[in-house]
């Protein structure tokens, strides 16, 4: 294993990255929410060649990404739909063939899984995938999965009495999964779990709850993704910050990964999380302006006085799918410039 990204202010993506036009129609992509059923209609290689295909974007990504400069690697969410639908799928007690309906985060309702029985993981759903990274690059890598309390909202439950009970077993799942991932090859396994801060009653009622679970017993760095949405797909920030943060200093997760570009996020918050790595969003992407190294570099010092750097990684607000590709490329390596200049800043 190399040693690149052992410095300080390392940096990463989230996880998704700029899937290639040829792969997947952008234009249908950016014209919805991100799926939580199946949306083969989204590829525009014929299934006998999808796989293939996946694979030869998957080495494109991952070789922008170190062209690019980044510390840790991800596989771009290649192979995904969106970024839950592939590991939701594919679980039992799932009908997916007659989907229900559930409200996404702008209040608009939307197809998802409909929860017909006891939910479980039958087989690892994303273990190839981080073989076939951990194959292709030395640097230090990450893979993300679907968090228990995200999945449950992405959901019509037509099986369980107790949603609570319907997180845990998605946790189980989860935890079944994660395991499998580091035993594969990762270093780092990030849970995204957006929909804590778009509903933090539940959240706090059992979110932390479902989280823990899904992280007991790991040995592993792990992290958990948190935010406003898509920009792409939600272009307002509240005024007023993340309604559920601070909490997250009470999961057994290492890392925390959070937005402060678009939302110009007052910082101080970051005093709340003191015993976790804060996974700083630095790259805005409501827009395709590419930034300065040194805008990055400003944005990375708002930081510093409330965290510090040697418990900071780098990255985008959140994930890059939406993007196109020229401004992707352009964000990652503004973001592995700006980290450079501030850590030449401590000499």
């Amino acid at each position: 294993m190399t040693e690149r990204g052992n410095h300080l202010l390392p940096t990463s993506l989230v996880g998704s990255y700029a899937q290639p036009d040829w792969l997947i129609d952008r234009e249908k992509l950016g014209g919805r929410f991100p799926p939580r059923t199946r949306a083969k209609e989204l590829w525009r290689v014929p299934p006998e060649w999808l796989e293939q295909a996946q694979d030869d974007a998957t080495l494109v990504a991952i070789r922008e990404q170190e062209e690019a400069g980044l510390d840790i690697i991800t596989d771009g969410e290649t192979r995904r739909e969106s970024y839950s639908n592939r590991f939701a799928t594919a679980l039992d007690g799932v009908d997916i063939d007659n989907p229900g309906t559930a409200l996404d985060r702008s209040g608009h309702p939307n197809p998802v899984p409909r929860i017909v029985g006891k939910v479980s993981r039958r087989h690892a759903v994303e273990v190839e995938d981080v073989k076939f990274l951990r194959a292709h690059t030395d640097r230090k890598i990450k893979m993300t999965v679907p968090g228990p309390f995200t999945m449950t909202q992405q959901a019509q439950n037509d099986f369980y009495k107790d949603e609570v009970e319907l997180a845990l077993d998605y946790a189980a799942a989860v935890n079944a999964e994660v395991k499998d991932l580091f035993a594969a090859g990762a270093d780092v396994v990030q849970l995204d779990e957006p929909y804590m801060q778009a509903r933090p009653e539940k959240a706090r009622e059992y979110g932390l709850k479902a989280l823990n679970r899904a992280l007991e017993g790991i040995e592993g760095e792990t992290a958990v993704h948190i935010c406003f949405g898509y920009a792409a797909i939600i272009h307002e920030r509240p005024d007023n910050g993340y309604s559920f943060l601070p909490e997250l200093e009470g999961c057994s997760a290492h890392g925390i990964s959070i937005e402060t570009a678009q939302s110009e996020l007052d910082c101080k918050v970051l005093e709340d999380l003191p015993n976790k790595k804060i996974i700083l969003g630095v790259i805005d992407l409501s827009t395709h302006e590419v930034e300065t190294a040194e805008t990055v570099a400003a944005r990375i010092r708002r930081a510093l006085p409330h965290c510090p750097a040697d418990r900071i990684i780098v990255a985008p607000d959140c994930g890059l799918k939406y993007m196109p590709r020229d401004s992707a490329r352009g964000k990652i390596k503004a973001l592995v410039d700006g980290a450079a200049i501030v850590r030449a800043e401590f000499g």
